[in-house]
């Protein structure tokens, strides 16, 4: 896979690469122990790293049927796969299928089922811990509802969490999407939900690992 960097982190980035270089250079200069430089010099690469880490955008294809799949929006950990009601646009009973992202995780959201965006909205919210079941209706958000080449409509949730304070969403109503497109970005850590039909076909299991765009998380059934 081809890794790049992702166009929401490079201002950060190059701002937190001028800022280190400065406090470093200010710090080697007046301090007359160097080897405690040194050891700052080495945190602040430590933390560079972690940094572009999360803003990584590795370029991704899946391999499956896109006709019926429903593929991972992010990379991360299954924390909730459960029925539930939706109550903001599917109005109805669905599965719930959660992924939580840590900082360690790439933050790109891909588009998980091809098909035609039939909503998009964005709502202010607290910023709960993302773990948390009520972080889903209560935490600042953004709701997409994509209809399904299946005749199914499927909406994907991006949350915000305790540590994450941006979401940013792509896709616009009336745009045709495909599983290898980005949907948006949520900055430093979060989780995103899916909402599924009650017959969809479930291919993973809390505590599974999935990765956005690759992984095959469940298979719709044609309606």
């Amino acid at each position: 896979m081809r890794v790049k960097i992702h166009h929401e982190g490079r201002n950060i980035i190059f701002m937190l690469l001028f800022i280190l270089a400065v406090v470093n250079a200010t710090a080697y200069v007046i301090m007359s122990y160097k080897i405690i430089s040194y050891i700052f010099m080495g945190i602040s690469l430590v933390l560079f790293l972690l940094v572009v880490n999360f803003f990584r955008s590795p370029r991704r294809h899946f391999r499956g049927d896109v006709a019926d799949a429903v593929v991972s929006s992010v990379d991360g950990t299954v924390v909730a796969l459960e029925e539930v009601y939706e109550d903001e646009y599917l109005h109805a009973r669905a599965i719930q299928l959660s992924v939580f992202m840590t900082v360690f995780n790439v933050h790109a959201n891909w588009v998980p089922v091809e098909g035609e965006v039939k909503y998009v909205k964005h709502h202010s919210g607290r910023f709960l811990s993302a773990y948390l079941p009520k972080s889903s209706t209560e935490n600042e958000r953004s709701t997409v509802v994509i209809g399904t080449r299946c005749g199914s409509d499927v909406l994907v949730r991006q949350i915000a969490g305790a540590i994450a304070r941006r979401i940013v969403t792509y896709v616009e109503p009336g745009d045709k999407v495909c599983v290898e497109q980005h949907m948006g970005f949520i900055k430093f850590g979060s989780r995103v939900d899916i909402f599924l039909p009650l017959d969809t076909e479930i291919l993973v299991k809390l505590g599974d690992k999935t990765m956005g765009g690759v992984t095959q998380i469940a298979r719709l059934k044609q309606h």
